[in-house]
């Protein structure tokens, strides 16, 4: 939510005391089971189909990764960090955004095109994350870049 008094303006987020879905995936001693994985890849599902069918203007969010989805006290998902986030008329098949946004190895390739982005970028990031959720592991090593 957010509060405004006067010209003071402040944002507030719940407080999300498993951090973030990284540190979860990524972690040597940390572990998910299965019901807890399925369960935040369909909370994360339905925060994407929110922000782009059932907000009052759609909403692309830009940047879909562990990094950006919180866990709450009892692991229930939400997508965070609208930062890159743009809206999308409804009319509007696609949107032409200026410049790359995202975080490699899960930014779709309509990023690369120079062609509009739709709410499929947001899907294509969505994929990526769920096989890291499957897999248990990053789908990019940046370690071996030079």
């Amino acid at each position: 939510g957010m509060c405004v008094e006067g010209p003071h303006r402040i944002l507030v987020y719940e407080f999300m005391p498993n951090g973030s879905l990284d540190k979860w995936l990524f972690a040597s001693d940390r572990k998910l089971d299965w019901k807890t994985r399925y369960s935040i890849a369909l909370d994360t599902a339905r925060g994407l189909a929110y922000l782009h069918r059932d907000s009052r203007r759609g909403i692309l969010h830009l940047d879909v990764k562990p990094q950006n989805i919180l866990l709450d006290e009892n692991f229930m998902a939400k997508v965070s960090d609208f930062g890159m986030a743009r809206s999308l008329k409804r009319d509007l098949e696609s949107r032409v955004v200026t410049g790359l946004r995202g975080t490699p190895g899960y930014m779709a390739p309509e990023w690369f095109t120079g062609w509009g982005i739709t709410y499929k970028a947001d899907v294509f990031s969505y994929g990526m994350v769920l096989l890291e959720i499957i897999r248990g592991s990053k789908n990019v090593d940046h370690s071996q870049d030079s």
